[in-house]
């Protein structure tokens, strides 16, 4: 199991901004934040939801689908990212706040990691598995980094292409952005965007290793 506890940075010199990120988080991936209709994707056990302060916490079960909140939440800037992977207490209450077991104390360790100043990246992984959960933080962090010294130009060649679709063709994205096919392709080797998606799927594959 893995559990993603997000902490706001720097909350006593801000705005809450827990509301503004459930908000966002449902808009981009529906069923993630936990809710009276019990509505959920495949993926996510515990929704997210706010646990103490500013901080929230869901239990997913999808390796793949951590690696992208946890990249996306980076992305927007403003979060620590600590991910826990491991056995939780079963059965599961149905919130988070009530949930008790070894992977919820690996997301405790891992965020209180996170929010080190030290950090290039504000995340950390703990992992039942200790050395895979190391692996997995350093390639997460590494994508991060990339990430975030990517041009605007970069971002909007890939999110172009991601609201496209995996079927979509450069040359319609293109056609769309109102820029050349050689454009939208050299935007995204500029991005590393294919060296992201590879370290996405490897970050994926040794969280599911540090889980146990």
């Amino acid at each position: 199991m893995f559990i993603l506890t997000i902490d706001q940075r720097g909350s006593r010199r801000d705005t809450d901004r827990v509301p503004e990120l459930l908000r966002v988080t449902q808009s981009e991936w529906p069923g993630i934040i936990a809710s009276s209709s019990g509505s959920s994707r495949d993926g996510v056990v515990l929704g997210f939801e706010r646990t103490v302060g500013d901080e929230v916490q869901g239990v997913l079960d999808d390796a793949g689908l951590v690696v992208d909140v946890a990249l996306t939440v980076l992305r927007w800037g403003g979060w620590s990212v600590g991910i826990g992977c491991g056995p939780v207490d079963e059965p599961l209450p149905e919130s988070s706040r009530a949930a008790s077991g070894p992977g919820f104390v690996l997301a405790r360790d891992a965020v209180e990691a996170a929010k080190s100043r030290q950090r290039v990246v504000p995340l950390a992984v703990r992992g039942a598995h200790h050395d895979a959960g190391l692996d997995a933080e350093a390639v997460l962090t590494l994508a991060a980094a990339t990430a975030a010294r990517r041009s605007a130009a970069g971002w909007a060649a890939i999110d172009a292409i991601e609201q496209a679709g995996p079927d979509a063709r450069q040359e319609d994205v293109a056609a769309q952005m109102g820029v050349s096919q050689q454009a939208i392709s050299q935007r995204l080797r500029t991005a590393l965007w294919q060296e992201e998606l590879a370290a996405r799927r490897a970050a994926a594959w040794l969280l599911g290793l540090a889980a146990g």
